[in-house]
């Protein structure tokens, strides 16, 4: 069974895949790999998610708050051999949940072209692709996506 942990970025399971992460971009990327990695700091993010099974960390990802009422998700990974077992979507689903506790209204990202697995999930979660933004708004291999995520009243 999957489990969700809210952490922050100090944690060290999460630093683990991070390092995994940043390896594979970095084959992914090649020669642009050094322009992401300065956009990808994860110092000090307060919103961070690990997926554990049997107590073994197999995902993560992170959200850090971009604009009133918009989080940006980052730092989405899943190690090779658990991809396929819907980790990532329980990961992507705890952040926004998490977003939408927080009064966010929308969910932003970036994920590159040669990052078809992650743009496939972004479209299958409903993320809408936007226009590029900030630091990548000319940047040719990247994608920007959006989703509006709905605040549910407790009333």
């Amino acid at each position: 069974m999957i489990t969700i942990t809210r952490v922050n970025s100090k944690n060290k399971n999460f630093l683990k895949l991070v390092k995994l992460l940043d390896a594979e971009l970095a084959l992914r990327d090649g020669d642009d790999h050094s322009f992401y990695s300065q956009f990808n700091k994860v110092d000090l993010m307060k919103n961070v998610v690990v997926a554990y099974e049997d107590g073994i960390a197999l995902g993560c990802g992170a959200m850090k708050m971009v604009a009133s009422k918009t989080m940006e998700i980052k730092r989405m990974y899943v190690m090779p051999e658990s991809r396929g077992k819907g980790i990532a979507i329980k990961v992507l689903t705890a952040l926004e949940d998490w977003a939408r506790e927080l009064a966010c209204e929308k969910c932003i990202l970036e994920t590159g072209k040669r990052q078809p697995e992650a743009i496939k999930l972004y479209l299958k979660r409903g993320y809408k692709r936007i226009p590029n933004y900030g630091q990548y708004t000319d940047v040719e291999n990247s994608l920007c996506f959006q989703k509006e995520i709905i605040i549910i009243s407790r009333e």
